[in-house]
């Protein structure tokens, strides 16, 4: 717990918010229910651990911060994240309801324990340790099925490492999800790829077969896709992509906007996570996506 005034605010509650939910509790010494509420709030914030922070405002010394929030009585309570309020309540609440207000709001420990393990999985990862990631991963994943990210970067780690059907049965939770989310319908993109590949010819053959068709006809779509999807199961992105933009050249429209939707599912792939930089500051973006990603708009919007 943290008494804040107006030279603390913006550092302690608002900037504090962007990371972490922070319940403003608005008080004055001479009130009575402030002082039932007070040690309410102060144990569920140890049994939360972190999971939201609190601060305490004298109302009566801090009447600019409480202007600026409306107050009219006390006790109020003020729930910030990323530095607006969401949501509130007056009066000294049993802990019951104070808890079940939180809950509404602030994560779950599972959740905030799955996200620890894929920010760890991830550094793994950019330190070269595919078996320390993939543990964490399936750990965040087993911990908070809910997680579509952590999801999505177990999933994808497994395919690059080759092991497909392990791969479709973490997918299977969320594969009715697909349609609905790029990361997700990128990482079925990518599978039904594999699955493509795995029910035609041995991959000589097939690459003969492809280059055969294209070369006797430039316009033969289904055989440029096709081999699109070859690339793809080889994880040979760029080729892949440059194969679809060949047909976006000639017909942005064909079959759905198949090639367009399978372009963008491999930016979605291949775009690695963002690096953690100073507030205000925007990360760099991946050179190769940042090239693909340009040339996917220079043909769609010609």
């Amino acid at each position: 717990m943290i008494d804040v005034t107006v030279e603390n605010f913006e550092a302690e509650v608002v900037a504090a918010s962007m990371n972490v939910p922070v319940l403003v509790d608005f008080w004055a010494p001479w009130c009575g229910p402030c002082k039932s509420l007070g040690p309410v709030l102060e144990k569920l914030e140890t049994e939360y651990d972190g999971r939201f922070k609190l601060v305490k405002i004298d109302s009566d010394q801090e009447q600019q911060i409480a202007g600026m929030f409306g107050i009219r009585s006390i006790p109020t309570c003020v729930l910030l994240m990323n530095g607006q309020p969401v949501d509130g309540f007056m009066g000294a609440l049993p802990e019951g309801q104070v808890r079940e207000f939180l809950d509404k709001h602030v994560p779950s420990a599972e959740e905030v324990v799955a996200e620890a393990q894929e920010e760890e999985a991830l550094e793994a990862l950019a330190e070269g340790d595919t078996d320390t990631a993939l543990e964490k991963l399936q750990h965040a994943v087993a911990t908070d099925p809910a997680n579509d990210d952590a999801r999505f970067d177990y999933v994808k780690l497994l395919l690059q490492l080759g092991r497909e059907d392990d791969a479709k049965v973490a997918f299977a939770p969320v594969i009715a999800k697909a349609a609905a989310s790029r990361k997700l319908g990128a990482l079925k993109a990518w599978m039904d790829a594999i699955d493509f590949v795995s029910s035609g010819p041995d991959e000589s053959s097939a690459a003969a077969e492809f280059d055969v068709k294209i070369t006797a006809n430039k316009r033969d779509f289904d055989a440029r896709f096709g081999r699109a999807r070859w690339l793809m199961a080889q994880q040979r992105w760029q080729e892949a992509m440059d194969e679809l933009l060949e047909i976006l050249m000639r017909d942005k429209a064909w079959s759905e906007e198949a090639a367009r939707k399978t372009y963008v599912a491999i930016l979605e792939i291949i775009e690695p996570p963002k690096v953690k930089v100073a507030e205000g500051q925007i990360p760099p973006e991946d050179p190769v996506v940042a090239t693909y990603r340009r040339r996917l708009s220079s043909v769609v919007l010609s």
